[in-house]
């Protein structure tokens, strides 16, 4: 007869002595573990074997909902106590203290995704006039750099990975190519614009000089200072210093451009529709129709509803 207490003590002595767990992450999967035989007791559970996924699940759903004596824990502390209390399952199996493991099944909740805060926008054109030294070739290319992540939406890799023939001057648009290979033509607002024919007419041409001797710079748009594509590392150093520069001390990536770039189309009236089609992304929820926007409505209420889209 598998008794659980003895069998969580078996388990506790094997993190400690043959795995050599810390004492904080021991003392961590103990209070864990003693909350479990707590639900065990409670639920008339004497029995290794008598546990079902059913009663693991339970625990999980306490533990979420709370009791009399615990507050609910959050998606990432009850992903913990559920990881201790697999372990233990995976652990009396494989001792010959349960038949078989009733936890496998259960997964752990996966914890909310955190969405960076979006800049002010007075944040955003700091860093933008930060970009790059003056007067440099390579400031021309920083500054259509963060024009483009901001103005676009675009993720770092789509933006690192255009060719000069992706943007449209003509139509003020730019091919994206998304994950999976999905391809969406985005505006490009004037801001974004005058950056980028400042930075082809001036920057790029001598940055592709420095190309070496049979190399090509295949087409790339932004390129380093020996004439090669731009990296994501790069790209991100150019926003990261140039945030520096303009003294915006919070936490700032490309994907904080990028969510700055959907919240202040947001705030401006852009159906969240439009602005999913923006930034690539499926339908808000799996069951809903996803709706085709054509590019003459995107570019209307990109116009209307980005802060730098003037003309």
């Amino acid at each position: 007869m598998g008794d659980p207490q003895r069998a969580v003590r078996t388990y506790l002595d094997h993190l400690s002595v043959e795995r050599g767990l810390a004492a904080n992450t021991l003392a961590s999967y103990r209070r864990d573990l003693r909350r479990y035989l707590g639900f065990l007791v409670e639920t008339g559970i004497q029995d290794l074997d008598q546990v079902t996924e059913a009663s693991v699940t339970g625990f999980l759903v306490r533990l979420r909902e709370g009791d009399a004596e615990h507050p609910p824990l959050s998606a990432t502390s009850a992903a913990r106590t559920v990881v201790a209390v697999r372990g233990f399952h995976r652990f009396a199996v494989a001792d010959g203290l349960a038949v078989a493991d009733p936890a496998s099944g259960v997964k752990p909740p996966a914890p909310a995704k955190r969405l960076p805060k979006a800049l002010p926008l007075a944040d955003v054109e700091a860093i933008l006039d930060a970009a790059g030294s003056p007067g440099t070739t390579l400031a021309l290319r920083d500054r259509a750099l963060l024009e483009v992540l901001y103005g676009t939406g675009a993720r770092i890799s789509e933006a690192v990975g255009l060719d000069v023939d992706d943007i449209d001057p003509v139509d003020g648009t730019v091919l994206l190519r998304g994950k999976g290979s999905k391809e969406r033509i985005v505006p490009v607002g004037s801001y974004a614009r005058e950056a980028l024919d400042a930075y082809l007419v001036r920057g790029r041409s001598a940055l592709a000089a420095a190309t070496a001797a049979g190399s090509s710079t295949g087409g790339a748009l932004f390129l380093n200072a020996r004439g090669g594509r731009l990296s994501r590392q790069s790209a991100w150093a150019v926003l990261a210093k140039a945030a520096d520069r303009a003294g915006v001390t919070r936490d700032v990536s490309p994907h904080t451009l990028r969510h700055s770039f959907a919240t202040h189309l947001l705030d401006g009236g852009a159906d969240v529709r439009v602005v999913q089609e923006l930034l690539g992304h499926a339908s808000v929820t799996t069951t809903q129709v996803y709706t085709l926007v054509t590019v003459d409505n995107l570019r209307e209420v990109f116009a209307t509803a980005h802060p730098r889209a003037r003309d």
